[in-house]
């Protein structure tokens, strides 16, 4: 098969024909745009900060800086897959690939409900500043509800139109958050700093959390959620010129760019901080714009809120995209309803579009509890650290065990690579169970045993839920293997 051959049906189970082909329409700035965009320096940082300094009191940048450090680790390995492997689902298909139809089928069922639950979170919390910017501020329960489903409304029309001007918006939301974000923040760090350089470390464990070490680990369990996404660029491979080159670039520098971003943005804002506003900060609240209003004035708030709003839908709608892909890749499989993975006559999976928003937007029930935004941020980040964790054991396993060759991709590590692997492994387990691990007081002092247990919860009831699929069931084992010298889906 030719570079620029793709098939454009496979047989389903019933003996139809399906549409398989995915339009190859992205360059290598739209695949890091969309990797930046999910990442999202404002949806990460903003969304947490709230969180991290009710939690922790302060100090938790430097739990920033290591938790992005790691997780450059985590996406080297990505990106060292998916210079083999660059095909639509991304992790979910390299773990079906190098472990096997089963692995393959677990490794979807929590990527999928993961990414839902993360798309579920970015609507809840960009629903908090669509209202915010809409004079709508101050809010709870119904009402936010209700923002974030008109927030996911707006993400689906944008998948759903023509991707061009998907694209457009996603290039917007990166210049807003670069031009804005960053240059508010380069702002406040030169002519508005309140605190000295130790201000990023100090007050750790004067929040909610009962001693320093409980608020670090706390405040790394939640600076997880920042850097989630870049993962992204793998499951849009398909759609992606050249991707064996341009997907591991994507990948890597669209981490880089974000964690940059955000440990700049975390550190001027902080410095910037009056201490009266963080007393009254609340895990729901918007602790950002006072700061903007009081050192540029009032003028300055909605142009602000505007950047923000831009950013916060370039990543729900990049998310909806990521998420979606990989449900079209489980339904071409046969893992999932194989109406799931037709096409428009543009190439476009809007079933799986409409499938992943609808589940996402069923998830924003979950809002109706005033004080389970933290359990939100953990349903968001935990079960992808799971899946950070799978695709690392997976790679780490059949590197050793010879059934996976990494110097057959175009990004060769070497040595390094079994190294890196490794870390990526530890580290991803890890965080998880910190993720996962009960904590009342970023919580609530009276939340329920199933709000503290969340994560385990949740994961241990889709694990149960897929085996008793795997027993009952017969899926259809149709795999799009990646011949080794062309950078198409072939049909096995």
């Amino acid at each position: 098969m030719s570079v620029n051959e793709r098939p454009d049906r496979i047989s389903s189970a019933s003996g139809m024909n399906t549409p398989v082909a995915l339009c190859r329409s992205l360059s290598l700035w739209n695949s890091l745009t969309i990797g930046f965009a999910t990442v999202s320096p404002v949806a990460g940082l903003y969304a947490i900060i709230g969180v991290q300094t009710v939690v922790t009191g302060g100090g938790w940048f430097s739990a920033l800086a290591l938790c992005l450090v790691m997780q450059l680790l985590v996406a080297t390995v990505y990106a060292e897959l998916s210079s083999q492997i660059p095909i639509a689902g991304g992790a979910y298909k390299w773990a079906r690939q190098l472990g096997g139809a089963t692995t393959g089928t677990y490794a979807g069922a929590i990527y999928v409900s993961s990414t839902i639950a993360m798309l579920t979170t970015t609507a809840y919390t960009g629903g908090i500043w669509l209202a915010i910017f809409f004079g709508s501020g101050g809010e709870t329960g119904v009402s936010l509800v209700i923002w974030g489903a008109v927030f996911m409304l707006i993400c689906t029309v944008l998948n759903l139109v023509h991707v061009s001007i998907f694209k457009f918006l996603i290039s917007l939301g990166v210049y807003a958050e670069i031009v804005g974000s960053f240059g508010v923040a380069l702002l406040l760090f030169l002519f508005f700093r309140q605190h000295e350089f130790s201000e990023l470390f100090a007050r750790l464990g004067t929040g909610t959390a009962p001693n320093p070490t409980a608020a670090f680990l706390a405040a790394l369990a939640i600076s997880g959620w920042a850097f989630i996404g870049f993962d992204a660029c793998s499951t849009i491979a398909e759609e992606t010129h050249e991707p064996k080159r341009m997907v591991p670039r994507a990948i890597f520098f669209s981490l880089c760019m974000v964690g940059s971003v955000v440990l700049f943005n975390s550190a001027a804002l902080t410095l910037s901080f009056n201490r009266d506003t963080l007393v009254h900060t609340s895990a729901a609240s918007d602790p950002v714009t006072p700061v903007i209003v009081d050192n540029f004035g009032a003028w300055a708030e909605t142009p602000f809120l505007a950047i923000v709003m831009v950013a916060f839908l370039a990543c729900g709608s990049s998310m909806v995209q990521y998420t979606s892909r990989i449900v079209f890749s489980m339904a071409r499989e046969g893992s999932m309803p194989i109406v799931l993975s037709r096409v428009t006559a543009a190439g476009a999976p809007h079933n799986a579009v409409l499938f992943t928003v609808s589940l996402a937007t069923l998830g924003l029930l979950v809002g109706l509890n005033d004080e389970a935004v933290a359990t939100v941020l953990a349903f968001g980040t935990g079960g992808l650290y799971a899946m950070f964790a799978m695709t690392t054991g997976v790679g780490l396993f059949t590197r050793l065990t010879g059934r996976w060759d990494p110097s057959l991709g175009q990004l060769k590590l070497g040595a390094w690579g079994l190294v890196i692997n490794t870390a990526a492994f530890l580290w991803s387990v890890f965080e998880f169970a910190n993720i996962a691990w009960p904590r009342p007081y970023a919580t609530s002092p009276d939340a329920p045993c199933w709000q503290l247990w969340a994560v385990p919860l949740v994961l241990g009831g889709i694990l149960g839920v897929t085996t008793l699929y795997l027993l009952t069931a017969k899926p259809a084992k149709i795999d799009l293997l990646m011949h080794p010298r062309d950078s198409e889906p072939a049909q096995k």
